[in-house]
């Protein structure tokens, strides 16, 4: 198995390779040159399993360069004391056809840490199975839980330094604070003037400042990523689309060989691409929701095959979801038209006018797996009250996907068991879920914690406890013309 630019076919790469790299140089993203397939005596096989072993049988299916016991070692060590419980990744049913896929309880209390506890062990083994001897710079733009948990998950990792970018009022109180009171030596943390979507162009454009990167190679060092743009990064995420499938199952909520729809909040479309990902491996999936807040130029693309990212960007409640350029879309238009002409076509016209139409053939590919739906801040704080009336406390996220499912079940009139995504802790948004169920506040930041531990008789997650006492270390703000600067800062070479 090769791993191919999505922009280039003819740049082949051995799975350590392209984890190293992260990005192509040509701005494509790293895809399989084939799908690994698995049947229904593969699932019954994981069905008995932990966590951790789940995770390292399917990830081996893509890492031939990693052998059984690296990756059982890896795992064991990933998805162990950083979470609160035995299962990493716990199913709990909200009714008979209904159950949350619960991916926060890990040290940063958001889904990010299932890919971001396992891929500083990827990175390094890769760094050593390439022979690559230079120091390994991560940069990450956030939209609000990537930056934490990659720095959480890289912090004194030797070989390695780490800095996230972060739009400076696109992230919750919450979110700014975990980045902002970050522990290492090998971290750094900035603020950019403007929304997610500018501190992702600017750090894709540092990727692709060949001149830039010549400049760390004297020095001896070079560039990677742990966004979901990096391979290492999205593989981890299938891991937890077929594991709640087994869960489901033992659950009573499907029978082995049924289908099963998930409903995911989606911003850069790497989340939701997993679980497709993980459908055409053979799980028996149904079809995927993508569920947007309002920017919801996803709902749009699905049902148009038009993505216009000339819109209005709104800064919501469910910020992870703030975004207008969803990056790892491309991953799935070449998976499905297998074409890197067309999809550097795509990319072309979208970074040039912001927009681009795909074929009514590829259009009707996508709805045939997708479905698209939207949910205002209203109605996401409607439902953030209804589910709590059902005895469940949820974050905006994953209200959004909670509301997006009962549109879905709507409209199309389908009954099929389905998951819900919860992306995050509630206690990570205390501001809006506190105002969602009506209760009045005139605390601040992180004072919140407590009030809606209190509020709720919910416990306060032992990462978030105390978060307003630990020292601020970081305060920077660039505009994103000088986010160059700021890397050079940060790794001593301005």
């Amino acid at each position: 198995m090769y791993y191919l630019s999505t922009r280039d076919a003819s740049l082949r790469l051995t799975a350590a390779q392209a984890i190293a790299r992260g990005l192509s140089r040509d701005g494509g993203l790293f895809m399989t040159s084939e799908i690994p397939q698995i049947d229904i005596g593969f699932i019954n096989d994981l069905m008995p399993l932990s966590y951790p072993e789940r995770a390292a049988r399917i990830m081996k299916l893509y890492l031939e360069d990693y052998s059984d016991e690296e990756l059982r070692r890896y795992t064991r060590a990933a998805y162990g004391e950083g979470f609160d419980g035995p299962c990493a990744a716990p199913l709990k049913k909200l009714d008979a056809d209904t159950a949350f896929l619960e991916l926060w309880h890990g040290p940063t209390c958001a889904f990010k840490d299932m890919a971001l506890q396992m891929l500083p062990y990827l990175l390094r083994a890769a760094l050593s199975k390439t022979g690559e001897k230079k120091e390994v710079c991560i940069l990450v733009a956030t939209s609000g839980d990537t930056g934490k948990a990659a720095l959480e998950g890289f912090k004194d990792v030797p070989g390695t330094k780490i800095l996230v970018f972060y739009p400076s009022e696109g992230v919750s109180n919450v979110q700014k604070l975990q980045m902002s009171t970050q522990e290492g030596g090998n971290v750094g943390v900035c603020a950019v003037y403007g929304n997610f979507d500018d501190a992702q162009n600017g750090v894709k454009a540092i990727f692709s400042d060949e001149a830039l990167r010549e400049r760390l190679a004297e020095n001896g060092m070079f560039f990677s990523s742990a966004n979901s743009i990096n391979w290492g990064r999205l593989l981890p995420q299938i891991v937890y689309y077929i594991s709640a499938y087994c869960d489901a199952a033992a659950a009573g909520l499907i029978k082995i060989g049924d289908k099963l729809n998930y409903s995911v909040p989606t911003g850069n479309f790497g989340n939701i691409l997993a679980g497709w990902l993980a459908k055409r491996m053979g799980l028996p999936a149904g079809r995927f929701i993508c569920a947007s807040n309002s920017n919801n130029v996803l709902t749009d693309f699905i049902g148009t095959g038009v993505y216009d990212r000339n819109r209005r960007f709104y800064t919501t409640m469910s910020p992870s979801m703030d975004i207008l350029i969803s990056s790892n879309l491309e991953r799935l238009l070449y998976a499905m038209c297998g074409d890197d002409a067309e999809v550097r076509e795509y990319m072309r016209s979208l970074s040039e006018t912001g927009r681009y139409r795909v074929s009514a053939e590829l259009t009707e590919k996508i709805r045939a797996d997708f479905y698209g739906a939207w949910r205002s801040e209203e109605q996401t704080a409607e439902t953030i009250a209804s589910v709590y009336g059902r005895g469940m406390l949820i974050d905006p996220h994953t209200a959004v996907a909670c509301g997006a499912l009962e549109d879905y079940r709507t409209a199309e009139g389908d009954d099929t068991p389905a998951v819900i995504v919860s992306t995050a802790s509630a206690f990570k948004f205390c501001d809006s879920v506190l105002a969602a169920l009506g209760r009045p506040f005139e605390a601040e930041g992180a004072e919140l914690i407590e009030r809606l531990g209190a509020e709720t008789g919910a416990a306060v997650p032992a990462p978030l406890a105390g978060l307003d006492r630990r020292r601020v270390r970081f305060t920077e703000t660039v505009e994103k013309t000088e986010m160059t600067g700021a890397v050079l800062k940060m790794l001593g070479l301005s």
